[in-house]
């Protein structure tokens, strides 16, 4: 593995606003680099960094998410930060940050999970058979060869290969102990929207419209009812999302950061 930190920067250098974005599981910062390079967010300072242990960053011996969100405020902090973007596992990594109240600027919270019943029904069959000794080992291997091909066909085609590449060159044994925490973490919360909500910071929940993370008609109307919540579908979008409409992201990571105070 190598260093801690896989940094990518943007945007103007005296910028009143100053962006955090933090990658979903198995991506790096370089899911970011088309958000990052749309004129709207030109002003922003815009700082991606790749959640340790995935790309060929090292890995915390804590992979829990309440660890994971103290880690990405302190970076937050250190990089002057009042804005967070959070793609996938990346989104409830800083619905977390809010939530122990250790960051209080706007979210954008691209794509995240709810509740176990949401997450993608290959992702909740892996977590369970990477349990099981030997055979575990051997599904995640398995997996991290196989997700290059399987992702191609939802990227663009003219980023389709790096990015795969990026997600195949993950180590299975790290993705399957940060898997294992994750789910850990929902199941400790059957709904996660009060606890968004009871963080009372302003926070855009996007998602793709067709995004195969499900959301319930609950979740939707808890959302709905938070005062400092924003609800978003983008069109002609899946789950990769910032990567498939880089352009709509941007206009809504601009929205955010507007709204944040130095």
């Amino acid at each position: 593995m190598g260093e801690r930190w896989e940094v990518r920067r943007a945007g103007a250098a005296d910028a009143p606003h100053r962006v955090l974005m933090i990658p979903g599981g198995m991506c790096t910062t370089e899911f970011y680099a088309d958000v990052m390079a749309e004129p709207t967010v030109a002003g922003l300072g815009m700082v991606a960094v790749t959640q340790p242990g995935f790309g060929r960053t090292e890995a915390p011996a804590d992979v829990s998410m309440e660890h994971y969100a103290r880690l990405m405020a302190d970076f937050a902090a250190q990089a002057g930060c009042d804005t967070v973007v959070g793609h996938s596992l990346g989104a409830n990594v800083a619905l977390e940050m809010a939530a122990l109240g250790v960051f209080t600027g706007p979210l954008v919270l691209l794509s995240p999970t709810f509740s176990r019943g949401d997450e993608a029904r290959f992702l909740t069959v892996l977590n369970a058979v990477g349990r099981v000794p030997v055979l575990g080992a051997a599904a995640w291997a398995a997996m991290i060869k196989l997700v290059p091909r399987a992702v191609r066909r939802e990227l663009p085609p003219h980023r389709a290969e790096t990015l795969a590449a990026v997600m195949g060159g993950n180590d299975p044994a790290t993705c399957r102990r940060v898997v294992r925490a994750y789910y850990a973490y929902l199941d400790r919360y059957p709904s996660l929207v009060p606890r968004l909500c009871a963080a009372a910071v302003p926070a855009w929940a996007v998602r793709g419209d067709r995004d195969e993370i499900g959301l319930t008609d609950g979740e939707r109307r808890g959302l709905e009812a938070c005062p400092h919540v924003r609800t978003v579908t983008v069109p002609d979008a899946g789950h990769l999302l910032l990567v498939e409409q880089p352009a709509a992201v941007a206009r809504i990571v601009a929205e955010a950061a507007a709204a944040a105070v130095r």
